[in-house]
């Protein structure tokens, strides 16, 4: 896995302070997008055991709520693998802690994949340029949707996905 930017302390892409890994690689290549340069999976730097160890840092300090997973596509194939791990380390590591996972996948097509048992919050679904609303917490567009994933793999198959209370749609 090859990643963009691990950031620190960040309020934007989660509830509370969150450290935030920017991985590379994204085959949504949406119109508009913030982030474009992490669209290539060779591009970045590779995941090693100093960013690992500079990510589990921040997870020390009691005042950061979580680890969000962005990018580029955290499910992208070059990187799911890796973040399944990761994530399951973190989980093990510490059990407290809030993950938040956004893709440009929907929830849908990944709400099989054992990873969601380890997930708290799913940002889903590719940015729509002509759904942008600035005024939307943790998502960019209208269509996306701020799941919350443990409440949602509770629910029967096929019944809308529970939305995070922080969600003002």
């Amino acid at each position: 896995m090859r990643y963009h930017n691990i950031t620190k302390d960040d309020m934007l892409n989660g509830d509370g302070l969150r450290v935030v890994l920017w991985v590379a690689g994204c085959a949504h290549c949406c119109k508009g997008c913030q982030n474009p340069v992490t669209w290539d999976e060779n591009g970045g730097l590779l995941f090693d055991e100093a960013a690992k160890a500079e990510i589990f840092e921040q997870l020390d300090q009691p005042y950061i709520s979580g680890i969000t997973f962005s990018g580029g596509d955290p499910l992208h194939p070059a990187n799911r693998a890796d973040v399944r791990a990761l994530i399951a380390e973190i989980k093990q590591k510490y059990p407290d802690k809030t993950i938040w996972l956004y893709t440009g996948d929907t929830w849908e097509t990944v709400r099989h994949d054992p990873m969601m048992k380890q997930i708290d919050v799913l940002v889903d679904g590719e940015f729509h340029i002509d759904e942008l609303d600035t005024r939307l917490m943790w998502k960019g567009s209208k269509n996306q949707r701020v799941i919350d994933v443990q409440r949602s793999l509770r629910q029967p198959e096929g019944e809308r996905p529970a939305l995070h209370c922080g969600d003002y749609s």
